[in-house]
Formats: structure tokens, C-alpha cells, sequence
């Protein structure tokens, strides 16, 4: 275990979520160094590496891991912080079982508790709505499509790829997998639920509405804010 955790300390994410894949095929030992893993990383920023510990202990058919992460994390591994007092650990449940369709739609539904009563009814925002939206629930929002997804998936991700291509819309769309030549991708059954998903695919908020709503979140000062 020692070298584990060692190992942990010095290797990139991405070896990291191999090493935490290979640790927890060793059944309940495995399970037992997962938990050694987190309580020692509590009180840090949870990232991708926490997350799929979770998600593994989660899943698993342990009274112990259960016991523990019901101990350890009552109200989940990201802190569902929100200025306007919106409820966030259904979306973290959705997430830490990697029910992305459902993780989804649930992120349209508190983006649109975000906009207000009218939102809601109508079940979709207008791009004016997103910048009265707190930086503290958007990055909450974020966070935990972040460490849930093995830090693929993201607002974040989607503004760092559209910077990449020089905020280039049309060239943005393939690359994130929302466009293949000159056809959009159809929901739900054209759209990846998985993390073989491209990089920045989910989550889609309002992708069938037109750019303005993304481009207004894009930006959103929750990126840019510390």
C-alpha cells in the first residue's frame, strides 16, 4: 500500500486513474486502500482522482465502503455550495453513478432554477439569464461534472477547447462531438453518455437553443474568478 500511495504522489492524472482502477480490482483490500486514499486527501479540493475513487465505492457491494463513504461524506464529495440555496446532491448522485443522460437534464433543471420561476416553466434559459447566475453555483455545477467525469467533462473544459480553436464556433462543434460536417448531432440518440465521449461533450445545457446561450456562458466570470 505503501508504494501505492506513493506512486499516487508523483504520477500524471491520467496513470493515476489507471493505478486507482487497478488497485480496486483487488476486491475488498482494494477497497480498503481507496478509503486510506480519500481520508488522507479530506480537507484538499476534490479532483477526478477522488471522484473515481468514489464512484468505485460507491458501486461497490461493500457494507464497509458504504458505511464509510455514508461516515466520511454525508453530503457527498464536492461541497454543494449555492448562493440561492439550490439543492445540488441529486446532480452529484446522478454523477458519482455516471448516469450521464440523467446528469444532464438535471443540469438544465437547476440552470434553470438559476434564471428564476419563469425558467423553470418554460424549461429552458435565455442567454440574458446567464449572467445574473452566481459564480459560486456555476462553479459548483462544474465541479462536479469535473471530478466525476475523470475531468472530461465541463463548462471549463468546453471554454478551454473553444479558446483553443480561437473561440471558433464552427470549429468548436466536431471537436466536442455536437457536430459531424454539416449535421448537428441528434438527441438524445446521437449523443455519447459515457466517458468514451469526446473530450467537452457533456454537458450540453442549451445546446439546441443556439450559440448565444453558450457563448454567454463561456463568458461567465466563474471561470476567471479565484
Amino acid at each position: 500500500m505503501t508504494d501505492f500511495l506513493a506512486r499516487l504522489q508523483s504520477e500524471n492524472e491520467k496513470t493515476q486513474l489507471q493505478l486507482i482502477q487497478d488497485i480496486a480490482a483487488q476486491g475488498e483490500s482494494g477497497l480498503m486502500v481507496l478509503m486510506r486514499v480519500l481520508q488522507d486527501r479530506q480537507g484538499s479540493k476534490p479532483g477526478p482522482l477522488e471522484g473515481k475513487a468514489v464512484q468505485i465505492l460507491s458501486a461497490a457491494e461493500s457494507p464497509k465502503a458504504q458505511e464509510f463513504l455514508q461516515t466520511q461524506f454525508p453530503q457527498g464529495l464536492v461541497p454543494g455550495r449555492s448562493q440561492r440555496g439550490i439543492d445540488y446532491q441529486p446532480l452529484q448522485t446522478l454523477l458519482v453513478q455516471q448516469d450521464f443522460q440523467a446528469a444532464d437534464r438535471l443540469t438544465l433543471e437547476k440552470l434553470c432554477e438559476l434564471a428564476g420561476p419563469t425558467a423553470v416553466q418554460r424549461r429552458w434559459i435565455y442567454f440574458t439569464e446567464v449572467d445574473d447566475f452566481p459564480i459560486e453555483d456555476l462553479q459548483t455545477i462544474n465541479t462536479l461534472w469535473l471530478v466525476y467525469s475523470e475531468g472530461k467533462f465541463g463548462f471549463s473544459v468546453q471554454r478551454d477547447l473553444w479558446l483553443s480553436v480561437g473561440k471558433n464556433w464552427d470549429r468548436l462543434w466536431p471537436l466536442i462531438g455536437w457536430k459531424s460536417g454539416n449535421n448537428w448531432t441528434r438527441y438524445p440518440g446521437g449523443f455519447t453518455w459515457s466517458l468514451t465521449a469526446p473530450r467537452g461533450h457533456l454537458p450540453l445545457s442549451n445546446q439546441l437553443r443556439g450559440v448565444r446561450t453558450m457563448a454567454s456562458l463561456m463568458a461567465h466570470p466563474a471561470w476567471t474568478a479565484q
